[in-house]
Formats: structure tokens, C-alpha cells, sequence
């Protein structure tokens, strides 16, 4: 597995997390719980655009990981 498809698939499994915690945090009733899974899900969400950007960089420094 090259650096470039271990990075999309890292940022993919984030993508899932971050579906996840706003799921629940839709679903439940507990107010400071749904602050809480919702101020997660905006940093796991802060993650997934940083990692974006590193795949945007691997891919104009490596031209062979364009397209993983």
C-alpha cells in the first residue's frame, strides 16, 4: 500500500467517525450529550480537511499517487 492510498483510506475511516457522531448526535436526547458528540464531530471534521490537504500535497509532489 502506497503512503497516498494509506492516507485516503485513514481519511475515509475519519469521514465514517465523523457520519457517525453527528448520527448520534442527532439521535440523542441528552442535550450536553448532543453538545458534546457534536463538538467532537467538528474536530474529527477539522481532521479530515487537514488530511485533505496533505493527499492534495502528496499528490502534486508524487504525480504517480494522483487518482488513489
Amino acid at each position: 500500500m502506497t503512503i497516498a492510498s494509506a492516507v485516503k483510506q485513514c481519511m475515509a475511516s475519519l469521514k465514517g467517525v465523523e457520519a457517525s457522531l453527528s448520527s448520534l448526535a442527532l439521535r440523542t436526547q441528552d442535550d450536553e450529550s448532543k453538545r458534546t458528540l457534536h463538538e467532537t464531530m467538528m474536530i474529527v471534521h477539522e481532521v479530515v480537511e487537514d488530511i485533505k490537504n496533505r493527499v492534495g500535497e502528496l499528490e502534486r509532489e508524487e504525480t504517480q499517487y494522483k487518482g488513489f
